[in-house]
């Protein structure tokens, strides 16, 4: 495959492994854990893993001189995180199963973010991705048949 390389493939490949482990770890939660509890421990590890991996992978500057740079978009992200945490926490504890849960989450969200993507991005908006979306959806109600 010409024009695809190692550095387009790993940065897919972490996200699709991480997600994997996440939903492993999400499901795991003590069903009698707080999750916010759980969060704070879950935040506390991926801040030292941060800032050990900001140092580690050569930064060279100061990491107060990068918070310098911020706008609004880490600390929405960062109440975005907790939404999608404890929404999967909670998900999960109410009985979704993990083959299906992220499914239906995925399909509803390409969805979603196919309209994001051409309001707020300009993203054309093709028949192909028309009819992704449409398979997606169709997957849905499949997955739905008793």
């Amino acid at each position: 495959m010409s024009g695809i390389n190692a550095s387009y493939i790993w940065p897919m490949a972490l996200v699709v492994l991480s997600n994997v482990v996440y939903q492993i770890c999400a499901k795991s939660v003590p069903e009698d854990m707080n999750p916010f509890a759980s969060l704070t421990l879950t935040y506390l590890i991926g801040a030292a893993a941060s800032a050990a991996l900001y140092y580690a992978l050569g930064a060279n500057g100061s990491i107060l001189r990068e918070y310098g740079k911020v706008n609004w978009a880490p600390l929405v992200l960062g109440l975005v995180i907790v939404g999608l945490e404890v929404g999967w926490i909670y998900a999960y504890k109410a009985g979704w199963e993990v083959s299906t849960g992220f499914i239906i989450q995925s399909a509803v969200l390409a969805g979603v973010l196919l309209l994001v993507g051409a309001l707020l991005y300009r993203e054309a908006l093709t028949w192909n991705k028309l009819v992704g979306v449409a398979v997606c959806l169709i997957g849905l109600v499949i997955l739905n048949l008793k």
